[in-house]
């Protein structure tokens, strides 16, 4: 008789953000009167810019005639759109990587949990807490997190990174040695940012001990302070150790459209054979790579009047975070993030569990967010708000839980 993975019975619950849509689902069948405000999960709101549906419809007409049509996508991506990655994202910024080290992809959540695949079952993985849930989950299916303790919500084998009000939720060395290092800065959940010296502090211990960061910067588009580096690879020697995750989700807009890329650079190896190789393999054998016109779309993000319209977009969005922000703070709440990154984190109540808080919220204001426990146990107590929300709503959910 066949056998399943039993790892996956190890995983607690659903995914998080499956919980929430099937509490907000119950809700609002029970009371169908209730407007409903969403800012929980980290989707966009605003429609895609004018360069990107003009490339699409280019694209489409392109798929159209049998001169120009294209079938399948070469293996790490089309060179128009690795070039304008490698041009506009590091080449600009000082940083040595080449458009042959880009692999593109259908986002950054798919990376970051298939990149395990390449490393081997017993590494031991050093997270930050509270995380992104892909980064443990991922490796819960691959079986490299050992037992979990349902009281502690923590996994034997996985090395967790407090981050916590007391280090403005950035994470300290770990005490044990891991093998495969996962940060993301803009940080989500939190918010909260690295500089540069501390980014690099990260690369020195990793090349020090021999581990592999992966490098989440989904949102880093959104860092407005100078010292907030943007890459890892502003960083002396992260070709060496690091692998980066970007997307074009929150950048510019494609969460519907999807498209992503991994930037795995040909210095990183595991004595003489390069994680590049071994990614290329994977790549090469499991995935058929983004549409054409997908690709295509996302050269246009680095077109002039691409960079021009999203640069609005973000600073819209970035609005909503200072209004939330500020909103929240003269409500008598405790409040971080929402300055380089697009998510508000704030303390619940005394006395309230962050799913209590989730509770509260949505019976007294129905408002939607994430109970950061959700994250991890160092995610207890405090709750993530999306600025991703359009204006008139991110007014009107702040106005609802002034009001409380």
């Amino acid at each position: 008789m066949f056998k399943i993975n039993e790892n996956y019975l190890k995983l607690p619950g659903s995914y998080l953000f499956s919980t929430i849509a099937k509490k907000v689902n119950e809700y609002s069948q029970a009371h169908p009167e209730k407007k409903i405000i969403r800012l929980g999960i980290g989707d966009v709101t605003q429609p895609l810019a004018p360069a990107i549906i003009e490339s699409l419809h280019t694209a489409v007409d392109e798929m159209g005639s049998a001169e120009s049509f294209r079938g399948y996508a070469p293996d790490l991506g089309y060179e128009f759109l690795r070039n304008a990655i490698a041009d506009n994202d590091y080449k600009a910024r000082g940083c040595d990587i080449a458009a042959d080290e880009i692999f593109v992809s259908d986002g950054a959540k798919c990376d970051s949990g298939n990149i395990q695949e390449i490393f081997a079952a017993d590494n031991r993985i050093a997270v930050c807490d509270p995380v992104y849930p892909v980064y443990v989950d991922t490796n819960v299916m691959a079986g490299r997190t050992g037992t979990y303790d349902g009281k502690l919500e923590t996994w034997s084998d996985v090395i967790y990174m407090p981050c916590l009000a007391e280090n403005d939720f950035a994470p300290e060395l770990p005490k044990e040695t891991p093998d495969i290092i996962y940060l993301c800065f803009p940080n989500n959940p939190t918010g909260s940012t690295i500089t540069r010296a501390q980014l690099q502090e990260w690369v020195d211990y990793a090349n020090r001990v021999g581990a592999v960061i992966i490098y989440d910067a989904a949102y880093e588009a959104y860092i407005s302070e100078a010292d907030v580096p943007h890459t890892i690879y502003e960083c002396e020697g992260a070709r060496a150790c690091a692998i980066e995750l970007r997307s074009f989700s929150k950048n510019a807009g494609f969460t519907g459209v999807r498209l992503g890329a991994a930037v795995v650079p040909k210095d990183l190896k595991c004595g003489d054979v390069t994680l590049h190789s071994l990614w290329a393999r994977r790549h090469g054998t499991k995935y058929n790579g983004a549409p054409y016109i997908v690709q295509r779309a996302g050269e246009a993000v680095y077109s002039q009047a691409g960079k021009a319209q999203l640069k609005e977009q973000i600073a819209y969005y970035m609005n909503n975070a200072k209004y939330i922000l500020n909103g929240l703070k003269e409500a008598g709440y405790t409040v971080s993030g929402g300055v380089n990154a697009p998510y508000i984190w704030l303390k619940a109540p005394e006395g309230m569990t962050s799913w209590e808080f989730f509770d509260y919220l949505l019976e007294n204001a129905g408002v939607v967010g994430t109970p950061g426990s959700g994250f991890g146990p160092s995610g207890e107590t405090y709750f993530r708000l999306t600025a991703f929300g359009s204006y008139e709503n991110t007014v009107a959910a702040v106005d609802r839980i002034k009001a409380l």
